[in-house]
């Protein structure tokens, strides 16, 4: 996973996509609730507590005043990351260069200088862990296969009665969480090219592979790839890394393995920023980092799979 890297223009067309109309979030959930984590990942800082009724920029609140943090790894200016607002003037809401400043929420506000996050209040300022001022777009490739038996029949699940899906989940170094293995959008990259690379690097680890490794592995993981995919969310994502001034967005996209006999057939091998890797059973049980469940269970009922 290339943490933290600038964005490009994001079309659809890029990748050989069918929508699904279930690509919104359940409404059930808090705004941006792990935006709001009371302390800040990979830190010491604590998050000034802003309460629901008090999220949305349009709700008038004087005493608010979140701590300001930029991570140093952040402002020792890696090539991923952008200067301090005052030492250069970026286009927001706008193609900056070859780093793409649109949001998928629309046109955002600007405020000395700084943009503001389209959902509202995160109780820290700065762009903490995140590169970017403002939207920080990255790519997220779900890989499914279904779950099968000694007999190579698919598994139903013993209560929904619904075939069980599994998807490649890694385990964040950062955090511990199981997340689905996605990873930032290169300056002047395909959608489509990402999604594939941060697939092929964080849980095949292509990086490390040998010569013929990896050709098997590119093999494998284009034919999936060219497969019809379905969109299954592009917007806002409700991350813990998220700022005032800072967020992450995402295209999620569903690759699955029907036959089984594609990618399902690769050696999982996970890459230098997932701790480990391996095929998950899809089930709202199963904790998952940011809003990666919310995806899966997209995944499940577009599958009509198990959830």
């Amino acid at each position: 996973m290339r943490s933290f890297r600038a964005s490009q223009s994001i079309a659809a067309s890029a990748c050989n996509l069918y929508m699904t109309s279930a690509r919104t979030m359940p409404s059930s959930v808090p705004p941006h609730a792990k935006s709001r984590c009371p302390q800040y990942p990979s830190s010491e800082i604590k998050r000034f507590s802003v309460p629901d009724d008090k999220v949305d920029w349009s709700q008038d609140w004087p005493q608010y005043n979140p701590v300001n943090y930029t991570a140093p790894s952040v402002t020792r200016r890696p090539a991923w990351a952008d200067p301090d607002i005052g030492t250069f003037s970026p286009r927001f809401n706008a193609l900056d260069g070859a780093v793409d400043r649109t949001s998928f929420e629309g046109s955002y506000s600007v405020e000395n200088g700084k943009p503001l996050n389209p959902r509202g209040r995160t109780g820290l300022a700065g762009r903490g862990l995140l590169g970017r001022w403002g939207p920080n777009h990255a790519a997220d490739p779900i890989v499914t296969r279904w779950k099968i038996d000694a007999k190579g029949k698919k598994t139903s699940h013993a209560v929904s009665k619904q075939p069980i899906l599994q998807f490649v989940s890694i385990k964040r170094k950062d955090c511990g969480e199981w997340a689905i293995p996605g990873g930032m959008v290169d300056p002047g990259e395909l959608v489509s090219l990402t999604l594939q690379r941060e697939f092929s690097e964080e849980a095949l680890n292509s990086l490390a592979a040998t010569p013929s490794e990896r050709a098997q592995i590119h093999e494998r993981i284009t034919h999936l790839f060219k497969s019809s995919g379905f969109q299954v969310y592009k917007g806002y994502v409700d991350d813990p890394r998220n700022t005032d001034n800072a967020w992450m967005e995402t295209v999620a996209v569903n690759f699955h393995d029907d036959t089984g006999n594609s990618v399902s057939e690769l050696r999982l091998h996970a890459g230098d920023d997932a701790g480990q890797v391996q095929w998950v059973d899809v089930d709202s049980s199963f904790p998952l980092y940011a809003s990666h469940s919310h995806f899966l269970e997209v995944v499940a009922k577009e599958r009509h799979a198990h959830w």
